[in-house]
């Protein structure tokens, strides 16, 4: 009985939506039956009839023509919307990418990193982050995933990919990415978090050795998510916060750095405004990452150098 009900109410309903072909084709049979039996229809009331048949046609047309033109609207406006979220995703190119970095770096509280080495997070990122909040006297969230540089098999690995890209581009053999280099500039960013987070009492830090190797650096801010490229001749991307994208990412860097090998960096020896090479050997005794037997003092000294006096790798 219920089915039998839905069905009339199913009737019903595509009656009244199409009402006005109903009408018409009603009107046609009607006359049509008529003409055919009988002489009791005139020309005139045939002629007229006629006209109305094709007048409801061309309402139900000109109908039909509306609900296309609606249809039509509602497409353009959703294709409209998907292109303006497109446009929240943008490429970058060049001296883009500083600019993006810097306009990040703007009213954030926070910045997640992860890559290879951090050269450009010690060099720009950190020390004016820690600038900011320090003149705010505000809260700052920093969370780094490098690679380990402990790890000798992952840095040499690391350093081959470096070179495929250096090859392309001619890079001097001053700049060439070495197996000792790679580590040397892992351990910097080590030693800067370290640094940083002894002079300034809000900055909340972690760093994370990862045993991956990355072929992508993500910067994440309050605001959006830039992904860089080592190879600089390269497009990189812009994820503004409100995108689905920007979400994912948050996610994934978290998931990176659960599985990567956290340092702990509460209780380490305290370090000078220049750090002398025994103070850094102590401070990454202390955070349970040793200095290979084989580093000199030289060798600290670089280390040293690169962490507090790193140089901007997108300046030309």
């Amino acid at each position: 009985m219920a089915q039998h009900v839905g069905r009339v109410e199913t009737g019903v309903a595509w009656v009244i939506k199409n009402l006005d072909v109903v009408i018409a084709v009603g009107l046609g049979l009607t006359i049509g039956m008529m003409d055919v039996f009988g002489d009791v229809i005139s020309d005139d009331v045939s002629s007229g009839a006629t006209l109305l048949v094709l007048g409801t046609l061309a309402v139900g047309s000109m109908t039909e023509r509306t609900r296309r033109k609606s249809d039509i609207q509602e497409a353009n406006g959703e294709t409209r919307r998907a292109l303006e979220d497109l446009a929240m995703v943008r490429s970058l190119s060049g001296d883009q990418v500083g600019e993006a970095l810097e306009k990040a770096r703007q009213q954030t509280n926070r910045w997640y990193f992860k890559g290879g080495t951090g050269t450009y997070l010690r060099a720009v990122t950190l020390p004016r982050c820690v600038e900011a909040a320090t003149r705010q006297r505000a809260q700052l969230s920093v969370k780094i995933d490098i690679i380990n540089p402990g790890d000798e098999r992952t840095c040499s690995a690391y350093a081959r990919f470096r070179q495929t890209f250096a090859r392309q581009r001619n890079v001097t053999a001053s700049n060439t990415w070495t197996t000792d280099r790679t580590r040397k500039e892992s351990y910097a960013t080590v030693l800067a978090a370290c640094w940083f987070r002894q002079r300034l009492d809000t900055l909340e830090i972690s760093v994370h050795l990862s045993s991956g190797v990355p072929t992508l650096r993500f910067d994440l801010s309050e605001s959006c998510l830039i992904i860089t490229q080592d190879d600089p001749s390269r497009v990189n991307l812009l994820v503004a916060r409100d995108q689905p994208l920007y979400d994912y990412y948050v996610t994934e860097l978290h998931q990176s750095r659960e599985q990567a090998v956290k340092l702990d960096l509460r209780g380490i020896a305290p370090l000078g405004e220049e750090p002398t090479v025994d103070e850094v050997r102590t401070v990454f005794d202390d955070v349970g990452l040793s200095l290979p037997t084989v580093f000199t003092d030289a060798d600290v000294g670089e280390i040293i150098e690169k962490a507090l006096h790193a140089e901007d790798p997108y300046r030309r």
